[in-house]
């Protein structure tokens, strides 16, 4: 990518190239392509059976899309209807714990640490038998795609990475943040503790609410929007993964030993040298977003785009579905 071309993403309030071509909505889109519904689809990884949603053209270069925590593949829906509508072959898996997704093993400890969820990435992949992908995702899809694109740069073409660089290092105790920051993350300190487990199980939906409307405080969901996700909570190994998940990366809970050099590597932060924009909600509840760092350029060397969003906060792909489908169009056309 020229110079010119890097400078005009870095600095554009919006990115601008695919907007233009997106300006009759994502309803024009889906009248395009027949307003065809994605397929539901399953396939067995080595460890779940993983629960997808499958649009778009089948031939197209695949684009996966990544949720987090709490949601499901909901939240791609306008954002996955640009895509196909672009030509892309669109794949929407639900992550472990969430949706239609299960451990193919009974038996087998719930596990959610980061290095998973990574690992789920690639094998989901593997599954379809794609060698190379775009991604993008927030929260803790976000957090897989920083780590696919990290371990496994020749398999991913390009990243969307909503919310920036999120590997963490989970084999040393994080410094104690500023106050603000400490309080809006008091989920992750409840669930910590058995109370917090228990009132998970048995507040899901209120307190999965709750944290859609504290982390986008300016976006006014309906009844309908959260209830269309919500069953995805119901999944009986929701409890156990979130617990796990935010144990493990405090220290509270052991990782599963296969992924022990995995977190290594991931503890020492390595760079992200595939080509990537990044994308912040102004509003994001749980902090807000960093300042242009040199620090962030050294842990993405390649990336040719960063953007604050005004008017949006933690579920961007559902707030500001046109800025991220833009994004990835963007990214894809300038990595021909």
């Amino acid at each position: 990518m020229g110079h010119s071309r890097r400078e005009f993403l870095k600095s554009s309030g919006v990115i601008a190239g695919t907007l233009v071509r997106e300006l009759a909505g994502v309803q024009g889109i889906r009248a395009q392509i027949g307003n065809v519904p994605p397929a539901e689809r399953t396939i067995q990884t080595p460890v779940l059976t993983v629960g997808f949603e499958e649009s778009g053209n089948t031939q197209g270069f695949p684009i996966i899309l990544l949720h987090g925590f709490p949601d499901d593949v909901r939240a791609w829906d306008e954002v996955g209807a640009a895509l196909a509508g672009a030509g892309y072959r669109v794949l929407v898996p639900y992550l472990r714990g969430y949706g239609r997704t299960r451990f193919r093993d009974v038996a087998a400890p719930r596990m959610a640490e980061q290095a998973a969820i990574g690992q789920d990435l690639i094998d989901f992949a593997d599954a379809l038998g794609l060698p190379r992908f775009a991604v993008a995702g927030y929260d803790w899809g976000g957090r897989a795609a920083c780590i696919a694109a990290a371990l496994h740069r020749d398999r991913v073409r390009a990243a969307v990475l909503i919310g920036g660089y999120s590997i963490q290092n989970t084999l040393a105790p994080a410094r104690p943040a500023a106050p603000e920051t400490e309080r809006a993350l008091w989920y992750q300190w409840y669930f910590n503790t058995e109370r917090g487990r228990k009132g998970l199980e048995a507040n899901r939906r209120g307190l999965c609410r709750l944290l859609w409307e504290t982390w986008s405080p300016t976006w006014h969901f309906s009844d309908l929007t959260f209830n269309k996700t919500a069953t995805s909570f119901d999944n009986p190994d929701f409890v156990d993964v979130v617990i796990h998940s935010y144990r493990h990366r405090n220290l509270n809970a052991p990782g599963d030993p296969r992924f022990a050099t995995v977190e290594r590597q991931l503890a020492g932060r390595p760079r992200i040298e595939v080509p990537s924009i990044v994308l912040y909600g102004a509003d994001d509840g749980i902090g807000r977003p960093p300042a242009d760092t040199p620090a962030e350029r050294a842990l993405l060397p390649a990336r040719v785009g960063r953007q604050i969003v005004a008017g949006a906060g933690h579920f961007l792909p559902r707030e500001k579905p046109v800025v991220v489908s833009s994004a990835l169009l963007e990214l894809l056309d300038a990595t021909k």
